[in-house]
């Protein structure tokens, strides 16, 4: 490992999620020294899906052996009624890669800031990360901690994996471009009536439902819709429950399961976004600080761990001297915006059923930067 200047680091990655844990780790085995902050607080992530492709990507970066591990749900089947009424089946035996997984968030990325530590890294919880100065030298004096506690550090370089809101790199210069207004209103339901190891999507007039079995019996529902239309907002639960009732697979799904007391839904953003620049002078950006996608891709964990290991392979080939490290990771950045983009239309355009919709017309006529 690289010795640290005055006590620091040569990396602090800033976010404990997927991005941050899959950077930190692949500094670590490149010989790093570097501190991954994750400050916890808000909301726990709820249950996402894995794609069965991820056992690559977990295995370049060493992580393999251990994630996802046990605990998670295996997803064998994708359902959807998309562009019909009726419902069409994805099975993964036809992956060459196997199945996928419904994951206990909690437990996924407990693992790979574990997988982080085994090769090196430090970890610190509870951490916010505030940088206060950049020197000459081209360090950064970083100040750690919450509330009731505060350090400060040196390190070369920052690793931004601090999700949406990109908090270190919008505080440098970088600019989000948001594509949509897609939020998610979601609630987990209790009461699994048997196994399922089944995703189901199914499309409707203003947007689109989405359900999954989670881990100790219970069920994550989600309806996606755009933030100004009518509902987002200020869905209650009679309002939920009335929509939901208007669906055919989604409704059926769910019937068994009981719903919370009240069954109000979380509201949480889902749009499309990226900055107009993943790099700047002394800090790169990661996962969905670097670009969040529309979650109907089930992209969003495959491509934090992608462009976090990018991101700390890009890091530590610029410290040993590469001027192009920066630029190849931009380009990385910017050809899975491209795809992704080019794959959000194909698969929205092939829903035409409701095309005079608000939130059907959008996506029809491409995307368009609303800020």
């Amino acid at each position: 490992m690289t010795g640290r200047r005055g006590g620091g680091y040569d990396v602090i990655v800033a976010g404990g999620g997927p991005a941050g844990a899959a950077a930190a780790l692949a500094l670590a085995r490149a010989g790093r020294s570097v501190l991954l902050a994750d400050p916890g607080g808000g909301p726990p992530p709820v249950g996402e899906a894995l794609p069965a492709v991820a056992r690559t990507l977990l295995r370049d970066l060493g992580a393999g052996h251990a994630v996802p591990g046990d605990g998670h749900l295996p997803c064998h089947t994708t359902l959807s009624a998309w562009g019909s009424p009726r419902l069409s089946a994805v099975d993964a035996i036809h992956d060459p890669h196997g199945h996928g997984w419904h994951l206990d968030r909690a437990l996924f990325d407990h693992r790979l800031r574990r997988c982080a530590e085994a090769h090196g890294a430090e970890t610190a919880s509870g951490d916010l990360v505030r940088p206060v100065r950049r020197h000459r030298d081209g360090t950064w004096t970083v100040a750690l901690g919450g509330r009731s506690r505060r350090r400060t550090v040196r390190c070369r370089w920052l690793v931004d994996a601090t999700g949406r809101r990109a908090a270190l790199a919008t505080a440098h210069g970088a600019r989000r471009r948001t594509l949509d207004r897609l939020v998610a209103l979601h609630l987990v339901l209790e009461g699994s009536p048997g196994p399922d190891t089944a995703t189901l999507v199914e499309s409707v007039p203003d947007g689109w439902w989405y359900t999954a079995p989670l881990a100790g019996a219970r069920r994550l529902l989600v309806r996606y819709t755009d933030a100004d239309l009518r509902g987002a907002r200020a869905d209650g639960p009679d309002a939920f429950r009335a929509r939901l009732a208007g669906t055919r697979h989604t409704a059926a799904r769910t019937a068994a399961h009981t719903f919370p007391a009240p069954a109000v839904p979380r509201r949480a953003p889902a749009h499309t976004t990226h900055l107009d620049t993943v790099h700047g002078d002394g800090w790169i950006a990661a996962g969905d600080a670097a670009a969040a996608f529309d979650p109907l891709s089930s992209q969003g964990i495959l491509t934090a761990l992608y462009t976090g290991m990018r991101a700390g392979e890009a890091v530590h080939a610029h410290l040993a001297g590469d001027p192009a490290a920066m630029t190849r990771y931009t380009s990385a950045v910017d050809a899975v915006r491209t795809a992704y983009l080019r794959n959000r239309h194909t698969f929205y355009r092939c829903e035409q059923r409701w095309a005079d919709q608000p939130f059907w017309h959008r996506r029809h006529t491409g995307p368009t930067v609303l800020r």
